[in-house]
């Protein structure tokens, strides 16, 4: 069967994507909005055409606001992201901008740092929590599943399955970030948790179908080597993986082409994730469980 022969093909180009998304992270990091790191959002709008970017850097770098970020947005305004403004600062800011031209205040957002401290802790633990609850749901409902494959295994391949899900958007943020000043907020983490919850459904509906290959062999008292059973599998779920990925992604294109900009981060870490869960589910999971039955059965041989 073809899969069972390059099995090891098909991990490569989730080694080399997870390599690029975990040098990414490494070297620049996520780039957190006002609601994970605090600080102050002004939105102005300049009715007369707003100046340069440059020439508002110059207008605000005088006073002294710490790490400062200028976004355009709309046809005539920028979004200026700073540490937490006093109103007096906010005040100053909007003084000074009034010498390039006539400004409109269309936001002012103030979150304390420990505020977003907060909702970032919480992000982690409610990831953290997920990962628990998936492995002792897989260490349940594998728990008769002993050959060839130990049941822990599978849930030691999900997680690193889940992982691998996790640091591809991750990844594609810290690349954006660096170049575009992408920024991550809270919906980047629900978008986390949400990659977490459709990519181990994917990855299951595999399992459970090599789970149920392996008992009708043992119930008919076939014996049939590992890897033709996982290729079968496979294929059995393979259209049903197909179809319920394209469906998704289909409806997270739309969102991210046609639905407000406020959402258009969260439709493109779902993106990435769910193009990365299908194919990791499929190509990732399985070849790592026939990988590691290989190299157990190496292992049993050389103490026989």
């Amino acid at each position: 069967m073809f899969f069972s022969k390059y099995y090891k093909t098909f991990l490569v180009l989730p080694a080399v994507v997870s390599l690029i998304a975990l040098a990414a992270l490494l070297l620049w990091g996520l780039t957190p909005s006002l609601d994970l790191a605090g600080g102050s959002l002004l939105q102005i709008n300049f009715p007369q055409g707003r100046p340069s970017v440059q020439v508002v850097e110059g207008v605000l770098t005088p006073l002294h606001l710490g790490e400062t970020r200028i976004q355009a947005t709309g046809v005539s305004a920028y979004v200026i992201s700073s540490s937490a403004l006093t109103n007096t600062q906010k005040n100053t800011v909007e003084q000074s901008l009034e010498t390039l031209g006539p400004v409109q205040e269309q936001q002012f957002t103030s979150i304390s740092p420990s505020i977003g401290a907060e909702v970032l802790n919480k992000g982690y633990l409610a990831m953290g929590l997920v990962i628990i609850c998936i492995i002792l749901f897989i260490a349940f409902a594998f728990r008769k599943v002993s050959e060839p494959v130990a049941s822990w295994k599978y849930g030691i391949v999900a997680i690193i399955t889940l992982a691998h899900d996790m640091l591809i958007p991750a990844g594609l943020f810290a690349v954006l970030g660096h170049f575009a000043g992408a920024q991550v907020d809270s919906l980047f983490i629900v978008a986390l948790l949400t990659i977490l919850g459709i990519s181990i459904n994917n990855t299951i509906v595999v399992f459970d179908r090599i789970r149920e290959n392996l008992r009708r062999n043992a119930d008919a008292h076939r014996r049939e080597d590992f890897p033709p059973v996982v290729g079968r599998s496979i294929m059995q779920t393979l259209s049903r993986s197909i179809n319920t990925s394209s469906t998704v992604v289909i409806v997270l294109l739309a969102l991210y082409f046609f639905g407000p900009t406020t959402t258009q981060n969260f439709a493109l870490t779902m993106l990435t994730g769910m193009i990365a869960g299908a194919y990791s589910s499929i190509f990732l999971a399985s070849p790592l469980l026939l990988i590691w039955e290989k190299a157990s059965g190496t292992k049993q041989k050389r103490r026989a």
